[in-house]
């Protein structure tokens, strides 16, 4: 790696995240930053890279705007974060749970991206050539609580600021019951999804390949059906 990347900056909110880095071989510059403000010089760096904090920025657009500003012309941003449908299923169980126990409900998972947003917001923060992928992450545990549990502990709780700051011990029992009911399995326990959607996109530079011009296609889709066998190098058909 250090033979490709001379320098590398490291930015996080928190400066603990920072003090508890892994030592790596590549020359690193850590800067206690917050993601929505980043403190670069325009055209800085020839890669940007973000894993898995995108979703915790309240202001994404702008957030895409400042990364594309730092690239150099023809430099890249390579992302990845949590995408709308993860933990759809315990969204799902305490929404209903609290329509039944107490005939309304209020948000308890923080609200994601949808994947169809992200090419979206990519295209107008000014990047080009963009690639959207996406994957589910299933994990397996013995139930609400414990899914409860894990995101608590790793600082994955809900993060609307109006959020509602307790559930009711009966709202809970309903949940855990229409969990199981909706998404268990055969060996009793509950299934918790992962969305990660991961993004690549350039920022433009005249050395890029550009789309042809609209209208300038010499070869007709209705014709490839008339092609039957590959030509061979020399431009005649294989037999």
């Amino acid at each position: 790696m250090k033979e490709v990347v001379e320098k590398l900056f490291l930015t996080d909110i928190s400066e603990n995240s920072l003090k508890h880095r892994k030592e790596t071989e590549i020359p690193t510059h850590c800067i206690l930053a917050d993601e929505e403000f980043l403190p670069f010089k325009e055209n800085t760096f020839d890669l940007v890279v973000s894993s898995l904090s995108l979703h915790w920025i309240n202001d994404l657009p702008g957030a895409l705007r400042q990364i594309h500003q730092v690239l150099k012309p023809d430099g890249v941003f390579i992302g990845a974060m949590v995408g709308g449908e993860t933990l759809y299923e315990l969204r799902c169980s305490l929404q209903l749970a609290e329509l039944e126990r107490e005939g309304g409900f209020a948000p308890h998972v923080s609200p994601y991206t949808a994947v169809t947003d992200l090419g979206n917001l990519l295209g107008q923060a000014g990047f080009t050539m963009l690639t959207v992928d996406i994957d589910d992450i299933q994990v397996h545990y013995p139930g609400i609580l414990d899914v409860m549990h894990d995101l608590q502990g790793m600082g994955e709780s809900n993060c609307a600021w109006n959020r509602k700051s307790m559930l009711h011990r009966d709202t809970m029992l309903a949940a855990a019951a229409i969990y199981q009911e909706m998404y268990g399995n055969e060996d009793g326990s509950v299934p918790a999804t992962f969305e990660i959607l991961y993004m690549i996109g350039w920022k433009p530079h005249e050395s890029q390949a550009k789309p042809a011009r609209r209208g300038s296609a010499n070869v007709s889709f209705g014709d490839l059906g008339r092609i039957n066998k590959p030509s061979s190098a020399d431009g005649t058909k294989e037999q």
